[in-house]
């Protein structure tokens, strides 16, 4: 058999075995044949062996899964059949253990060993794992996958007996915590109680240290302010700009005594021009919208942690919340959040308004997908007065990880129209916007 042919039985056997969990039997015998005969080990066959599993029993495959969806190209184009077939044994390996799920009731174990697998497959389209499903360093070739995982993730946590799960702290620490659980955690937090409820608080409170780990440092790169040339450096030694010294001393050098007479030593300034701000974050924690509420409590907190940034937090459905005393705490803020429901920005708006002390030294970042249906007029208009006081309001379709968003194309052209249009629904983005605000 030609590696051409090989390559096709293992791919004919992958799709098969997607769409029908039904063994071909000589789609099976065949690929069997095909691994066996290019050294590869019979367990990659086996949808119930998961990938992780493999890997132990054959250490030097790790390597190989690396990168594995985005080798390198072959000088002058030349192409390696034989390792075609291998790459192709490997792929069918990890897509069929990650999109073949089933159906009925999934345990914490084969949650557990799906996110494994998950993550073997983020590593071989170049991504650590878990970076695809949450948005960190996707190619062109998988930056689509990341909210396919993360649907494909969302229904398994939904097939789960999630109660029963979270009662046996046993199984409930096998669990890994990801937006999709922890987005059906809020859901039912109040539906729990005793040892179910402290797995689940546990659960999200190790989500929530997670993610503010990774945002906290693409604020710290972002709120770098200009130098403020209008407060002398502070001369101590550590503030020496030695190299400047040395140059504008230069004529003081002495050829006969090889020394260098300094008239006058130079520091560097290292003060950074800061100003007192107001940030104002109103979020939509609607049911469509718990992936932006999640991240946007955890971005407010770190806001609110740095100085001179007036930070500010409302979250709405049909009726408004104000958060502002729990902003520093992104776990109590969630906990005390109602996630689902409907629109009513009008009240989100009424009361944020009264938190514009100065309007020049405001900004207003409001996240929502801006489906208000009879409410969208007095919403827009609220929003215009908001915005023609001098209050700098930044609309966001989303907040996600991922990325994607849908908002109303209604809201979308009276944005673009009124010069504040929609940003990017990803969250770097909106930490880039801010950047602005905080130097």
């Amino acid at each position: 058999m030609s590696d051409d042919n090989r390559r096709q039985v293992l791919y004919w056997r992958l799709l098969a075995r997607l769409f029908d969990p039904q063994e071909q039997a000589a789609l099976e015998s065949a690929s069997l044949a095909v691994v066996e005969d290019i050294g590869l080990p019979p367990a990659l066959l086996d949808p119930g062996t998961s990938v992780e599993s493999v890997v132990q029993r054959h250490p030097e495959l790790a390597d190989e899964f690396d990168g594995l969806m985005t080798p390198e190209p072959e000088p002058d184009g030349a192409r390696d059949r034989a390792a075609e077939v291998r790459r192709a044994a490997l792929a069918s390996k990890l897509l069929l253990n990650v999109f073949a799920t089933g159906s009925g009731a999934v345990s914490a174990g084969q949650l557990a060993r799906w996110q494994s697998d998950a993550g073997w497959l983020e590593r071989a389209l170049g991504c650590p794992p878990g970076g695809l499903r949450g948005g960190q360093g996707a190619g062109a070739l998988a930056g689509g996958l990341g909210p396919e995982l993360g649907a494909v993730e969302a229904d398994l946590v939904s097939r789960m007996r999630l109660r029963e799960v979270l009662a046996d702290p046993e199984l409930a620490a096998r669990l890994t915590p990801s937006m999709s659980l922890i987005e059906q955690l809020l859901r039912d937090k109040g539906n729990l109680s005793g040892i179910a409820l402290a797995n689940a608080k546990s659960l999200i409170r190790r989500y929530v240290d997670e993610v503010a780990q990774v945002l906290r440092t693409q604020v710290e790169k972002a709120t770098v302010g200009d130098l403020d040339r209008s407060v002398p450096p502070k001369r101590v030694f550590r503030n020496l700009d030695l190299d400047r010294t040395i140059w504008k001393n230069l004529t003081n050098w002495s050829p006969e005594e090889e020394r260098l007479y300094v008239d006058r030593l130079y520091y560097r300034q290292t003060v950074r021009r800061t100003t007192p701000q107001r940030l104002i974050v109103v979020v939509d924690q609607s049911g469509s919208m718990v992936d932006s509420m999640v991240n946007c409590t955890i971005l407010a907190s770190i806001f609110a942690g740095l100085p001179k940034v007036d930070v500010h937090l409302i979250a709405y459905d049909t009726r408004a919340i104000d958060l502002t005393p729990w902003v520093h705490d992104p776990f109590d803020v969630l906990l005390r959040t109602n996630l689902g429901g409907g629109n009513d920005g009008p009240v989100a708006m009424a009361m944020a308004r009264p938190k514009i002390a100065e309007p020049k030294n405001t900004v207003m970042v409001w996240i929502s997908d801006f489906y208000e249906f009879s409410r969208s007029q007095p919403l827009f208009e609220g929003i215009e007065a908001v915005h023609r006081s001098g209050v700098r309001f930044i609309p966001v379709g989303s907040v996600t990880s991922s990325g994607r968003q849908e908002v109303n194309p209604w809201f979308r052209e009276r944005f673009k129209a009124l010069g504040t249009p929609v940003i990017s629904g990803h969250i770097d983005k909106l930490v880039h916007e801010l950047k602005t605000f905080l130097t």
